[in-house]
């Protein structure tokens, strides 16, 4: 786990929280709503990724003195200052189970708390949250297509900065199985794997010398490059040739790897080679600029690939890089707050919320979630939040509620997962998707709707300050 300071914010969140301790209103109870606006990737759906990490840092978020004297520079008053020094968040948060799929303007996460430590969180919480959910949702999507092959985040060298530390953790999240990031393998108990670079190879005065010394260094896990000079008619043929030595000492070779060219071919042209040669058991691995798209299109032509190494698309979330998470005011000071926009898709929900997922009699999920006043219980009807001649009718419907108490009074009540136990819940909850939901192209559209009384709620807010 990375080391957090307080300060780990924007500048505007202090300023704010000066104005709210100057004027009194540190005391006054504030409810935030964390949701995102689109799906990543033109998808149907995102998984919910980063709520572990976030809760222990903010149980032990504080100012330290560096911090403070830092903050005195910047012109921040003395007495706040004092009031910052016993800093600790002490509200409550509400939240979806980290690894199930989530969907656009509805609620993942709520926070209550007095109005200043709501607002000193947003920042890591936004950071935390948008990241890990984007990079465990685009995990997601290549384990959709490889099946039941092994994917390993290869991405931490083009990953930006420290980013490649929670990428990691938020791809097993979504369904990898292991990464070649060592410190991130450490923390997160990660199975850890690696190959070795074309340098390695270059470095001797011919192949044959350098893979035999990897064999002997590596023997319980050794796999071989093979393209670096020539694939088949060099790589693969002194790949053999070591797998064999390594046999006459009682040893296998794990596998080789492909990092160039034309991988569905080099790799059926592979296959034949080390069949051929009785070496059946020894795996082909693949890496080079690969996503969900490729990918599809490789085995799509027959390649046979067992394990595909993923960096760079994976952990920047190529095409999307960002996830436009927000983190909005539904309720400060006992009443209801709404923000208004010329665009109706940014009006936002105010009050206290809960979130249902709706399921029929079997207890399948019908493809809509419902998000009502935290205290309704009898909701007939679910209407669209923006169209509100779309309705549904919900009543004879079960509603499994999804926010959930994970942190109280400041203490993180999360029970600790382990980041498999968490991916196994998040494959299981994906599953109850229907396909449709899960294509790459024009998914069908889950539906997410309002209840009577909280459309009732936002439409007099609306008419009070448009008055």
């Amino acid at each position: 786990m990375l080391d957090f300071s307080a300060t780990y914010t924007d500048q505007y969140q202090l300023a704010m929280a000066q104005v709210y301790f100057k004027k009194g209103q540190k005391d006054h109870t504030a409810i935030f709503d964390y949701y995102f606006r689109k799906l990543p990737f033109q998808g149907g759906y995102a998984i919910f990724a980063g709520l572990q990490d976030l809760l222990e840092i903010i149980e032990n978020l504080k100012f330290n003195d560096k911090d403070l004297e830092y903050l005195k520079k910047q012109d921040f008053d003395d007495d706040f200052l004092e009031y910052l020094k016993d800093f600790k968040f002490r509200g409550n948060i509400n939240a979806v189970q980290e690894g199930d799929v989530v969907f656009a303007t509805r609620p993942i996460l709520q926070v209550e708390a007095n109005i200043i430590e709501a607002q000193i969180i947003e920042t890591i919480l936004l950071n935390l949250l948008n990241f890990q959910t984007l990079i465990a949702t685009k995990a997601s999507r290549i384990k959709l297509v490889s099946g039941e092959r092994t994917l390993l985040d290869f991405g931490l060298r083009r990953a930006q900065g420290p980013g490649g530390y929670y990428a990691t953790r938020a791809a097993i999240v979504g369904g990898f199985h292991g990464t070649s990031n060592v410190v991130a393998g450490r923390d997160f108990n990660i199975p850890v794997s690696g190959t070795m670079a074309h340098s390695f190879i270059q470095s001797y005065d011919d192949e044959i010398t350098a893979f035999r010394d990897f064999a002997e260094g590596r023997p319980k896990d050794c796999v071989l490059l093979v393209d670096t000079y020539d694939t088949l008619k060099s790589g693969v043929p002194n790949a053999i040739k070591v797998a064999k030595e390594m046999e006459g000492r009682g040893q296998k070779l794990m596998a080789i790897r492909l990092d160039s060219g034309d991988l569905a071919y080099f790799s059926k042209q592979s296959r034949k080679m080390l069949d051929a040669a009785g070496l059946d058991y020894v795996k082909i691995a693949a890496s080079n600029q690969l996503d969900e798209n490729v990918i599809k299109s490789l085995l799509e032509q027959g390649a046979r690939i067992d394990v595909f190494g993923v960096g760079t698309n994976l952990v920047i979330g190529s095409p999307d890089a960002a996830l436009d998470g927000v983190y909005k005011l539904a309720f400060s000071n006992g009443k209801p707050r709404i923000k208004i926009s010329e665009s109706i898709v940014k009006v936002t929900l105010p009050h206290k919320k809960q979130v249902y997922r709706l399921r029929d009699s079997q207890g399948n999920c019908v493809g809509a979630d419902l998000v009502a006043l935290f205290e309704e219980q009898e909701i007939k009807n679910m209407i669209h939040p923006f169209e509100p001649y779309k309705q549904m009718k919900v009543g004879t419907l079960t509603k499994e509620p999804l926010l959930k108490p994970v942190m109280q009074k400041g203490k993180n009540r999360l029970v600790h997962k382990t980041l498999q136990e968490i991916a196994e819940y998040s494959k299981n909850r994906l599953a109850e998707l229907s396909i449709e939901y899960k294509r790459f192209n024009n998914p069908h559209i889950y539906k997410v709707g309002i209840s009577e009384a909280l459309k009732e709620e936002r439409d007099k807010l609306i008419a009070f300050y448009q008055k």
